[in-house]
């Protein structure tokens, strides 16, 4: 519950310093946009902790528990598994690096079988019961329609930005994760022999990012140093693409489309208006 916390106190703080500057721009329009995330904000992190609008401990009936919320053999739910992987990752996901990544560094497979029925669940959950839950897994919206992204997963308590995928977004995230899972890797170095469902994940990527030349062997510090450089040329067109994205859905979109992305009988409308 902690982690979840720090990010929506960190995506607050974010809006906070956002609201400042386009005061400063005089941008009454963006400061009514980011006010309004804001306030979105501080109402799930008013549920995490437990207090209703009013201010006072939340007594109301919680919120449906979707139905793949059953517990697996790990003792984990499924919709648990997909947020362990996402908030390792910080980046949208397939199911079948999710499962991947779970396996290596948590030890227990991933049921991605269950995944398409578990986002229909959070979504109904949300539409009956907006904010209700700390986070909501869902899906990665296209930057063009604002659309849900094909077997894209992501976190609702992750900024717009970070849920959005331009034409450059999939090697950004590519070559980000590559750098968290370097850094986790590191972690567990000395601690324990790395294991081969993480010794193949890794080499995967060193694989994707060097080519051939890594003949099976896994080094994280030259994994860690060609992503980076590789991301430093990518990143910024792509965190120009998002950044418009975001500013369309937010004036577009209600709060429900922001998250589990725009319904196919606006595609027109955004299509004029973009």
């Amino acid at each position: 519950m902690d982690e979840h916390l720090v990010a929506l106190e960190k995506r607050m703080q974010q809006l906070q310093e956002a609201i400042r500057q386009a005061l400063t721009q005089r941008d009454t329009a963006q400061v009514s946009l980011l006010g309004e995330e804001l306030t979105r904000t501080q109402r799930a992190w008013n549920v995490l902790c437990g207090i209703s609008d009013s201010g006072s401990p939340d007594t109301a009936q919680p919120a449906p528990v979707p139905t793949d919320a059953e517990p697996v053999p790990s003792g984990l739910t499924v919709r648990d598994q997909v947020h362990q992987a996402l908030a390792l990752l910080t980046v949208p996901a397939s199911p079948k690096l999710l499962s991947q990544v779970h396996h290596a560094f948590y030890s227990s497979p991933l049921n991605t079988a269950r995944l398409t029925t578990l986002r229909r669940d959070e979504e109904r959950s949300f539409r009956s019961a907006p904010y209700a839950r700390a986070y909501y897994i869902c899906p990665a919206l296209t930057f063009d329609l604002l659309s849900p992204a094909r077997a894209l997963l992501a976190l609702s308590t992750w900024p717009l930005e970070q849920r959005l995928v331009g034409p450059l977004t999939q090697r950004v995230h590519f070559l980000t994760s590559a750098l968290r899972l370097a850094d986790a890797t590191e972690h567990l170095v000395g601690e324990t022999e790395l294991s081969q469902p993480l010794q193949q994940l890794l080499l995967h990527y060193s694989r994707n990012i060097h080519g051939d030349t890594t003949r099976g062997t896994l080094d994280l510090d030259a994994l860690r140093r060609a992503a980076a450089a590789e991301l430093e040329i990518h990143a910024d067109d792509d965190a120009d693409t998002r950044a418009e994205a975001a500013r369309r859905a937010r004036q577009q979109l209600g709060d429900a489309e922001q998250i589990f992305g725009n319904i196919l009988r606006n595609v027109s409308r955004l299509r004029r208006t973009s």
